[in-house]
Order: C-alpha cells, then structure tokens, then sequence
C-alpha cells in the first residue's frame, strides 16, 4: 500500500478530523502480554527521528507502522509489542512530536487538533491534557497521545500555541479543546 501523504488540517471539520482519528485502528498492544522479549536496536531521537542500529529510518509508512506498537510501562520502559514479542525502544524523550495545530473554534467550545510526525491525529481534551513539562531548560508543552504515550509540541507549534492564549486572556494565558481548560504558564 503506496504512502499517502497527510491531508491538510485547516481545511478539515472538528467532525472530519475526528473520523480520521477514528479511522486510525490501532492494535491493542495493552492487552498483549507475550514471553519472548529483546532489543528492537532502535532509538527515538528527540527531534522525533527514528534510527534502527545506527541508521536513520526514513520510509514514513514503516514509522507510522512501528509508532502503532509503541507502549510504555509503568517505569516508563518503551516497548514495541506484538503478540508474539515485545522489542525495548530507546526513547530519548518521548515518541512522538507535535508538527501542526489546527483551532477550530475559539474559547470553551473550541478545539485543538494536533498532527503528529507519524501523520496521526489527537484532538486535546479530557483524554488528551496538554502539560507543560521542563526540556531543554524551558516550560515546554507536551500533548497526551494515548495509554502514557505523549507528543512533544514542536517549537513553531508551541509560539502558535502561546499566541492563541494570549489572545483570548493576556493575564491568564489558557487554551480550551473539547471542554478541557489548559495553562499555558507554568505553576510553581
């Protein structure tokens, strides 16, 4: 199946960008369990590239693929798991990175929808928090993803992040999607 390239979130409907994230079926790697383990040779940079044994990967179709079997335990081990094995993943920070925001409305009943660097879609909510996080000495936002998987929000995304919730309050800078509120200044 040839590489389809990502479509163009500023010309999507919140309800069409939530039929591509539905459409997105992703394996249930939280309810595999397999015995056989070992080391994929792979690592997640923090650029958001991926490296098998040294070597950049560069075909998006087997990232994408690979992004799909990501999970992360509880001591925060990543892991690429099939029914069959699970493959540790070197992850420098997270797996995933935040390439494009698109707003579709403003203020609480806005939303926010994110594209990811493997071309997958979230819609920032109750079920996806947006967190600033230090990295790199500065307060960063990172967006959950799914199951303690999180994508950190690129730099241009970020200021474009920052220039929407200025906008809407100055003196309490805020983002809303999908009923959910977000500081965006860091507390303490």
């Amino acid at each position: 199946m040839p590489y389809e390239p990502p479509p163009n979130l500023a010309e999507l409907t919140l309800s069409e960008i939530a039929e591509l994230v539905a459409a997105r079926k992703l394996p249930p790697v939280e309810n595999w369990n397999p015995q056989n383990s070992g080391d994929s040779e792979m690592r997640i940079a923090p650029d958001g590239r991926w490296f098998h044994q040294g070597s950049e990967i560069r075909r998006p179709a087997m990232i994408r693929t690979f992004s799909g079997l990501i999970r992360v335990d509880t001591d925060g081990r990543y892991w690429l798991v099939t029914p069959q094995e699970k493959l540790s993943i070197a992850v420098d920070d997270v797996p995933f990175i935040a390439v494009e925001l698109q707003p579709i409305g403003k203020g609480p009943e806005g939303s926010i929808a994110f594209r990811l660097n493997t071309d997958d879609v979230v819609v920032a909510g109750p079920d996806h928090d947006i967190m600033l996080r230090r990295y790199e000495d500065a307060d960063v936002p990172y967006v959950h993803v799914r199951q303690g998987l999180w994508a950190r929000v690129s730099r241009p995304v970020h200021y474009q992040m920052m220039e929407m919730a200025l906008e809407q309050d100055p003196d309490n800078p805020r983002l809303w999607s999908s009923g959910a509120c977000f500081p965006m200044v860091a507390i303490g």
